[in-house]
């Protein structure tokens, strides 16, 4: 599919639209305005909340819809909420059982924050700074909040049991929760409706578009969902082959303007 089809482009944050060091570059920028100016709408969906999105909104002028928690929860750039996915609390216990079993560390997201039981364990320092808000700190998860939660967070290093994790939480939570990991570290979580391809056919209901009319462009064998959906789809140069395999097209690396250089080359021809 040519790009002048296309009337939306959904893409994925980390390892896609921002370096390694979570910078949003100039020439990013720069391609995002271009697109707008071609009056083609950008709309972003990632594993952070929201929130963690919102510095992107004003150097992109964001225009088009923001899909948090992969698709948990979708809102305006103004940060009002269009809709969102909840886990139901029974399948967010098992979740949370499951994960700290297999021996990985364990966050729970609702719509607004960030619960976290040990601040100083792997990787939350990190996350902090890339959502730029703190985690609040509790002793263990109340049913109170497992009720409340978009997104459950398997978090640990050693990256063998992430995905083993993965595999255990898929067999055992079926189509009861979307179990993907968005970083080699993070299995997310989420109500089975929250995932990426679901992103694009909301996206596409909301916008009245086809999803044919819809790009997208990401890094993560999570982004595959949504290449399956859209219309025209692109790998970043980071991905793994698997991934690469699983796009129509393949742009350079998040640390060599491959956002950029993708919008101009398959977007804007």
């Amino acid at each position: 599919m040519s790009g002048k089809n296309i009337k939306l482009l959904l893409a994925d944050v980390d390892g896609t639209l921002v370096t390694q060091d979570k910078v949003l570059t100039e020439q990013a920028i720069a391609a995002a305005h271009e697109m707008r100016d071609a009056g083609i709408t950008l709309a972003l969906t990632s594993g952070r909340p929201p929130r963690g999105m919102s510095m992107l909104i004003e150097p992109l002028k964001l225009e088009g819809t923001i899909a948090g928690f992969n698709g948990g929860v979708f809102v305006h750039p103004d940060m009002s909420v269009i809709e969102s996915h909840l886990l139901d609390l029974k399948t967010a216990k098992e979740t949370l059982k499951l994960i700290l079993d297999q021996g990985l560390d364990a966050w729970l997201y609702t719509e607004k924050d960030w619960l976290i039981r040990n601040p100083k364990a792997p990787h939350v320092a990190r996350e902090t700074w890339t959502v730029k808000f703190d985690a609040k700190v509790v002793s263990e998860f109340s049913d109170e909040q497992l009720k409340d939660a978009v997104k459950i967070v398997g978090v640990s290093d050693d990256l063998d049991k992430v995905a083993a994790c993965e595999k255990a939480a898929q067999q055992k939570l079926g189509d009861r929760a979307s179990a993907a990991r968005s970083q080699p570290y993070y299995l997310d979580v989420t109500n089975p409706q929250a995932n990426k391809g679901d992103v694009v056919l909301t996206l596409a209901k909301l916008r009245k578009i086809k999803p044919e009319e819809i790009a997208t462009i990401g890094d993560m064998p999570n982004d595959v969902l949504m290449f399956r959906k859209s219309g025209l789809s692109i790998a970043m140069g980071n991905s793994s082959d698997e991934v690469k395999s699983k796009a129509s097209e393949v742009t350079d690396s998040n640390q060599e303007e491959g956002f950029a250089k993708a919008v101009r080359k398959f977007i804007l021809k």
